[in-house]
């Protein structure tokens, strides 16, 4: 069985240094996101940041229908795939179909802050996961692929030879991306929520080892049919961002996740308000515009929607671009810090596997709620996946079109 090599876009990428946190205006670039056992329903569809309506070419709609794609996530607490197909050009979507999916807490960093190593039993539990990833690729026939590795392999000292652990044993070949292309990929496939009447939107993405943080501005390119645009016009958006080295696995385990007592819990926030203190001075006012919002793609936050909506089981379809009021939110972050440990491993939209992080979670959204006071708060089931594929299918259907 040979190595599945992932798929390499034009990136122009400026990274922070190891060890600390990155931020910063976007690069140019040259033109071509659930932990939890959360599953985004088969025949999920997608679109485009601008939700573009397109009219694809023969040639081109054969090509594309004819394609497979993949994304691969692989976090410090989750392993997650994307199989997708382009959407019909029927439909005009500048989107995409889920076919099959896979999420599996594999808590590949456990422990990492503390030895700067992945453990041994960390790496078998990823590469389980992993093998189950390359059979669904096999089994789906995948054409394209692109499959990531974030935090704990950036920051790991046996990082590398993690990676080539897993190549030999699965033939999947993992790229180690920098923060920056973290920070571009989890706002490529969640921006598509934000809404175009606000001037400025904080995004953010809470994970398990890095949390990314992002301020979009208001594009000034009108909507139009060219998915090769899409990107561009998000980059346009973007006026800055950071990636700090703080993620509900990193936190809880410096400050504890079974029982967080009121001071352990402020003490996190003040903690991430720290980091973040950098960002906040560069969004400065920009704030206080008419429309301003929170966008939040993270387990965390889905997790909070699913409390706030009483679900006895987590169902993507009523989470994804819910509107939750700043009161609301409040709420239901209240009713998880009242859970013990136990009730919050028993509750069908936590489970045992995040019971003791979702508190650190709670925390690093609190402190991006004091630094930047909403309103409302959109909550996105989607992210670096839905982003990866959203570029993988733009950057073929631009090349098919300059090829004509």
């Amino acid at each position: 069985m040979g190595p599945l090599e992932s798929s390499e876009l034009a990136l122009t990428c400026t990274g922070g240094a190891p060890g600390s946190s990155a931020c910063g205006p976007y690069a140019a670039a040259a033109d071509d996101g659930n932990g939890g056992g959360k599953r985004p329903d088969r025949g999920a569809q997608w679109r485009g940041e601008s939700g573009a309506r397109i009219k694809p070419s023969e040639e081109e709609q054969k090509t594309l229908r004819d394609a497979v794609y993949a994304a691969l996530d692989l976090g410090t607490n989750n392993c997650r795939l994307l199989v997708a197909r382009p959407a019909p050009a029927d439909e005009g979507s500048a989107g995409f179909r889920v076919i099959d999916s896979f999420s599996r807490i594999v808590r590949l960093g456990e422990g990492l802050s503390r030895t700067g190593r992945l453990s041994a039993a960390a790496i078998d539990r990823t590469i389980s996961a992993l093998k189950i990833c390359r059979h669904k690729i096999e089994t789906r026939g995948v054409t394209r692929a692109r499959l990531i590795a974030t935090e704990a392999c950036r920051s790991a000292e046996n990082g590398a030879e993690f990676l080539q652990r897993a190549r030999d044993a699965t033939g999947l070949e993992l790229e180690i991306v920098d923060r920056e292309t973290e920070a571009h990929l989890a706002a490529a496939g969640s921006a598509c929520l934000a809404d175009s009447a606000a001037a400025s939107v904080v995004l953010f993405d809470i994970g398990g080892g890095s949390s990314e943080i992002v301020w979009l501005g208001r594009s000034s390119r009108k909507p139009s049919g060219a998915t090769h645009h899409l990107d561009g016009a998000l980059r346009e958006r973007v006026r800055f961002w950071v990636s700090l080295k703080l993620g509900v696995v990193t936190l809880a385990e410096k400050f504890g996740g079974l029982e967080v007592s009121d001071a352990i819990f402020e003490a996190m926030v003040e903690h991430v308000s720290e980091a973040l203190m950098e960002f906040v001075a560069k969004v400065g006012a920009e704030h206080r515009c008419r429309n301003f919002h929170l966008l939040g793609t993270s387990g965390t936050v889905t997790t909070i929607a699913g409390v706030y909506l009483g679900l006895a089981r987590y169902d993507r379809r009523r989470v994804d671009g819910l509107w939750m009021s700043s009161e609301e939110v409040n709420g239901a972050v209240a009713s998880l810090r009242k859970m013990s440990y136990a009730e919050r491993a028993m509750n069908g939209c936590i489970g045992a596997g995040r019971a003791d992080l979702v508190l650190a979670g709670c925390a690093i959204l609190e402190a991006i709620r004091r630094a930047f006071p909403a309103d409302r708060v959109r909550i996105a089931d989607r992210g670096l996946r839905e982003g990866i594929l959203m570029q993988m299918i733009n950057a073929d259907r631009a090349f098919l079109r300059a090829s004509r």
